[in-house]
Parts: C-alpha cells; structure tokens; sequence
C-alpha cells in the first residue's frame, strides 16, 4: 500500500549513515543515492525509506521534506 516514505534531513550524510545503521539488520541498504535524495530498503519494488534535504532549500522541518507515496497501481 505505501511505497515510500521520505523524511527530510539537514545533513544527509549523518541522515544516510542513521537509517542505513538502523535498518541494517532487516536486510535494508542504499538503493538509490542522487546526492540530495537516497532511498533506502531491500528491493526497488517494495516499500522504501527515502531520506532527502528539501527541494525548496529551505531547513527539514517537521512538514518541509516530509512526503508518504501510495504506488500507481498500473
């Protein structure tokens, strides 16, 4: 039902390191990483954590990079 979930950072790297370290042992790594955005998880077709710094460049905030995407069913 969800595809993703993308939590906004203020620094990436320290974010990247966070959630692979703590999604490690369900068999999670990096899948995807396009400098401001990296997806995290076991397969590209199931359901991702993706962490990103806001498009808008403004600061992460609890509203500003946050984003939960329900898959096209097509």
């Amino acid at each position: 039902m969800i595809g993703y979930v993308t939590l906004g950072t203020n620094d990436m790297e320290r974010a990247k390191y966070f959630y692979t370290t703590l999604l490690a042992p369900l068999g999670a790594s990096v899948l995807m990483d396009m400098g401001r955005f990296a997806a995290i998880g076991n397969t590209p077709g199931a359901p991702m954590l993706s962490i990103c710094t806001p498009w808008d460049g403004e600061p992460s905030t609890v509203g500003n990079g946050t984003m939960v995407a329900i898959p096209h069913g097509g």
